[in-house]
């Protein structure tokens, strides 16, 4: 099992990668989850799949396994930033406006956390496993690029397994049931593990 995080500078280095971490989101956010999002060519993507974002991708020998989108808060492309603070500013019918107790955040600093996924082909028998290298990594990766803090939108189950992950985590907004499932926005300090 690998973990490898994917930019616009770096994807030519890893092959079908990128394209098969596309092809894993829209298995799981159009056909397994139902949600209606753009895709092309077996892909699923976005107004926030820009330059601007990192890609963790969990794999082995091309099947993904997990996967996160990272992008800075600072992100601009035409009239979007990131999901979280376009969500709260009504740019998105789908995210109710009051996911935040407060105004969504614009700093260097601060990346967000989105399209996180685990395959539905990921054997059970190595899940936990997965998540951890997931986190590891999306962790890892937001340091380097400079996050002290991680603002995500995530199932509501969080705290049950954000302690096993070691994750310094706390509620960044009220629990909201999205396509029936109950989701959170969180913060994830990472201003300890800076060093």
């Amino acid at each position: 099992m690998q973990t490898t995080t994917l930019s616009f500078a770096n994807m030519h280095n890893h092959g079908e990668l990128l394209a098969n971490l596309f092809r894993a989101r829209r298995q799981s956010f159009i056909v397994q989850n139902k949600w209606d999002l753009p895709e092309a060519l077996g892909m699923e993507y976005d107004q926030y799949d820009t330059p601007a974002s990192r890609w963790v991708a969990v794999h082995h020998l091309g099947d993904i396994y997990a996967g996160i989108r990272l992008t800075p808060t600072t992100a601009r492309c035409g009239i979007y930033s990131y999901m979280i603070r376009d969500a709260q500013r009504g740019l998105l019918d789908t995210i109710p406006q009051d996911l935040l107790f407060d105004e969504a955040p614009v700093a260097e600093n601060v990346w967000e956390s989105s399209r996180v996924f685990v395959s539905h082909t990921t054997p059970m028998n190595i899940r936990r496993r997965v998540h951890a290298h997931l986190i590891m990594e999306m962790t890892k990766s937001a340091r380097e690029l400079g996050a002290a803090r991680v603002l995500g939108l995530i199932p509501a189950n969080w705290p049950r397994w954000a302690p096993r992950c070691g994750l310094d985590m706390s509620a960044a907004g009220r629990v909201m049931s999205i396509d029936e499932i109950e989701n959170q926005c969180v913060s994830i300090d990472l201003s300890s593990k800076l060093h």
